[in-house]
């Protein structure tokens, strides 16, 4: 890991981030003004402060430059970010009667576990809308802390009012009986050829949507902390005049 950009400062922070990641110590920080890394950094941590910019980033870091879908996926309610695990759902399109209508769905709703996401890929279909009011109360119930649909989904005003999180592509009014269903939960799926996996790390907000592959999450996280934190002292060190050239030759941080 070089970038001949990176001030030796910050470049010591993010080795100390990579060639520590099986180690239970806090790492120290670099430099005055770094925050210590949090061992573990919890979920509750990452909503304080991670973006899915700043993850992407952490990810390109990596090695993992493709890991963010570009769709028109967007926030249709809720605000803020959407930090939580992917519980996936597979759908396809249908045009004969379902012999057991909502069937699937009902038991990965039912199924969710505290601070899941789930993921639903239907390939962008807007045959029907996927999701609605009933089912986000009932995956709210079980722990779900919002949703990502591949597709498009319905009664969103009812949803917003819920303020439950809730990104698709579009809105159809459609029910989804006999239009489309789920034919496989808690598997790989894809969407815009990325990989979602049953438990990765998944963050959304307005800007976009990012998926953490487990194998590299604890040093994605690392280095996002360690980001996000360098960020503010860049931000704070232009607000007080330095000119943006300055702050990246010092900080190597943009």
């Amino acid at each position: 890991m070089t970038d001949s950009s990176v001030p030796m400062e910050v470049f010591a922070l993010l080795k100390a981030i990579v060639s520590t990641t099986d180690d239970k110590r806090p790492i120290a920080p670099a430099k005055q003004g770094y925050s210590m890394i949090p061992n573990p950094i919890t979920l509750a941590d990452m909503r304080s402060c991670f973006t899915s910019a700043v993850v992407c980033d952490a990810l390109d870091a990596e090695g993992y430059p493709r890991q963010s879908p570009r769709l028109p996926i967007r926030p249709l309610t809720g605000s803020g970010v959407l930090i939580g695990r992917c519980r996936t759902t597979l759908w396809a399109d249908m045009a004969h009667p379902d012999p057991r209508p909502y069937e699937l769905e009902l038991l990965a709703v039912d199924g969710c576990k505290p601070d899941d996401v789930l993921i639903c890929a239907a390939s962008g279909s807007l045959r029907s809308g996927i999701w609605g009011e009933l089912l986000s109360t009932a995956a709210r119930n079980s722990g779900c802390v919002g949703v990502v649909v591949d597709g498009a989904v319905r009664d969103v005003a009812r949803m917003r009012e819920m303020s439950f999180p809730v990104y698709a592509r579009e809105t159809v009014i459609y029910d989804s009986k006999d239009r489309q269903r789920v034919i496989d939960i808690d598997v790989v799926v894809e969407i815009d050829g990325i990989a979602f996996a049953p438990g990765d790390l998944v963050i959304a907000d307005e800007d976009g949507i990012a998926v953490v592959p487990q194998a590299v999450e604890l040093a994605v996280v690392r280095r996002a902390w360690a980001k996000v934190h360098a960020e503010n002292e860049v931000r704070d060190a232009i607000r007080a005049g330095m000119k943006a050239v300055d702050a990246f030759a010092k900080y190597g941080v943009l």
